[in-house]
């Protein structure tokens, strides 16, 4: 006959055992003793207890994440070098039993670091004698007497790793990769060995692509077939070909496998990009008027790559046609020679204009910071104002006309791409041109255009830009230099705060451009949070003038910037301050300013 318990001793056995079967919800976790956010984070990153807030748990599950938590905490500071840390573990309980809550307090003392107290490095065989090479071990840390963190080690080791292989040592391997540590010595011990194994060169280059003539691209490839194996040369014919702009995917491959006496074949393949790219789109502006502008662009026109691109701007009162046709430069610098035809027609309140120019050029990359062209311009334009002097309507104005053949030297610098992380950036451009009275011009002529625009970002939170503008013009004949040769000043990217072409000297309340020009600007940006939108406080300065010392016009404004996906958009408002047309002006652009 099976006994049964008595009702009072299983009520006994409930009450005993309900500490196991109690519930508690944990609210939060505090990490205290530590101020570095990496080290903090790294914790959050490994503590399970994280993965349990907000959750109700048992008392027996709490006790034991509780239990690990100490050790958790220990191993997620050893990557940073500290291997003895001293971590308590609190839980402070508020609210009933049927409703408990736990704020988990971690109390952290990191200890003595461990440090590097032996580092063995070497590379065998022909990589040993590498300039380079030499260089990474020297420069490998952590060094002796530093702390032993991991992340610094594993970039060091990364960073020799890949120098193997970006100089063709594609034979290495490792022959001692050991850590020791200490952690009563509170020491660290580093032994790497490479063995190297030869250095292979570069084999025979083959382009697979279908629509280009045969040897046509091979003229990218500068280096000799035989010379000594650089990843740099590779890098060096993919940005050649992406600046073709003929290729939607460019994968160019080294093929260490198929060596044959110690050349590598490297194989280029290729895909088409559409042919042909059509553009179409509205604008606005206060002296232009409304207009659209249309664009059709033939990437190839045939198997030598040829292209041909069209671009229709037609407004109100301006308009504006650009036609070139541009065949790839190969020989000394990548680059282009290029045909073009550019004609205008501007009908304003003030001046009627209409400008036709034949323009042969060859650009050229000349290093990763600096492109050129040179050029050789042949122009005709004739202009009439609808205003004298004193701002009197004119009935019949007087057209002037004008012809100027000059060559023209252009020197473009950018020291950090967009997208690049580096903090600071500068950009300018040098322009140089000229021409003589007699020779294809109607006045001798000689005129340098600099501009230079710096930026220095502060974090993602803040930037500082800095802008500059300095022209001038050695004629004795300003008077027959049509509008197109004058420098102006005034309006976005000159002196915000007075309309496009306001500054400088008049016929009446327009702009007659000068011989000279300079422009300076100053503006901080702040974006709250680091977050896409921000706001932008400017103060820009500068003149268009023909003589003497500038008498310089000043504004000042504030500005809504948005890091928007299709680029930054930029919208400032400015106000003048030497007697501005107009009390504010505004200005809108979307895009990279460089």
């Amino acid at each position: 006959m099976r006994r049964t318990a008595p009702l009072a001793t299983l009520i006994v056995l409930l009450a005993a055992s309900g500490s196991a079967w109690a519930a508690a919800t944990i609210e939060k976790v505090r990490i205290e003793g530590i101020e570095d956010e990496a080290m903090v984070e790294n914790i959050n990153v490994a503590l399970s207890l994280n993965d349990t807030i907000g959750k109700r748990l048992g008392e027996s599950r709490l006790e034991y994440l509780l239990g690990e938590a100490a050790a958790q905490a220990r191993e997620a500071l050893e990557p940073f070098g500290y291997y003895s840390a001293d971590v308590q573990v609190q839980a402070n309980r508020t609210g009933d039993a049927e409703n408990e809550r736990v704020e988990v307090v971690i109390r952290v003392s990191k200890g003595e670091p461990v440090r590097v107290r032996r580092s063995s490095l070497s590379i065998e065989g022909e990589g040993g004698g590498d300039r380079y090479l030499k260089e990474d071990l020297a420069a490998f840390a952590p060094r002796t007497g530093e702390i032993f963190d991991h992340t610094t080690y594993e970039a060091s080791k990364l960073k020799i790793v890949r120098r193997l292989a970006d100089r063709g040592y594609f034979d290495a391997d490792f022959t001692q990769r050991r850590v020791e540590v200490t952690r009563a010595e509170h020491a660290a011990d580093i032994d790497l060995a490479w063995v190297s194994g030869i250095r292979y060169d570069m084999g025979p280059t083959t382009f697979h692509q279908t629509k280009f003539e045969p040897g046509l691209l091979d003229k990218l490839v500068y280096w000799d077939e035989g010379s000594y194996f650089h990843q740099g040369k590779l890098d060096r014919l993919r940005e050649s070909l992406v600046g073709l702009d003929y290729f939607s995917n460019i994968d160019i491959q080294a093929n260490p496998d198929k060596a044959v006496d110690g050349r590598v074949p490297i194989d280029v393949n290729l895909s088409l990009a559409k042919r042909t790219i059509y553009t179409a789109g509205v604008s606005y502006g206060s002296e232009s008027g409304a207009g659209i502008r249309m664009g059709v662009d033939r990437r190839y026109l045939n198997s030598r790559g040829h292209k041909l691109s069209t671009q229709l701007d037609y407004a109100q009162n301006r308009k504006t046609l650009l036609t070139q046709y541009r065949i790839p430069a190969f020989k000394w610098l990548d680059g282009w020679y290029t045909l073009a035809v550019q004609a205008s027609d501007e009908q304003t309140d003030y001046i009627d204009l209409r400008h036709i120019e034949f323009i042969g050029s060859r650009s050229g990359q000349i290093n990763e910071d600096w492109t050129a062209v040179a050029s050789i311009h042949a122009l005709r334009e004739r202009w009439a104002y609808y205003e004298d002097e004193d701002g009197n309507e004119l009935d019949s104005p007087e057209y002037r006309y004008a012809t100027f053949t000059y060559p023209s030297l252009q020197a473009d610098y950018l020291n950090a791409p967009v997208g690049s992380n580096r903090p600071d950036r500068l950009a300018g451009s040098v322009l140089l041109r000229g021409g003589v009275e007699g020779a294809g011009s109607d006045a001798s002529f000689l005129q340098a255009h600099i501009r230079a625009r710096w930026s220095r970002e502060y974090g993602r939170n803040s930037a500082l830009i800095f802008r500059g503008e300095y022209g001038h013009t050695f004629t004795s004949s300003l008077v027959g230099m049509p509008p197109s040769l004058r420098f102006f000043a005034g309006g976005d990217r000159s002196i915000r705060g007075y309309a496009w072409r306001e500054v400088g000297p008049r016929i009446g309340k327009y702009a007659l451009g000068a011989k000279n020009v300079v422009t300076a600007s100053a503006e901080y940006e702040y974006y709250p949070g680091g977050g896409p939108w921000g706001g932008a406080v400017f103060v820009d300065t500068g003149s268009a003038f023909d003589g003497g010392m500038p008498d310089l016009s000043t504004g000042v404004g504030i500005g809504f910037r948005w890091r928007s996906p299709i680029g930054p958009v930029r919208l400032d408002l400015a106000h003048g301050l030497n007697d501005p047309d107009s009390q504010f002006q505004i200005y809108l652009n979307i895009g990279t300013d460089l």
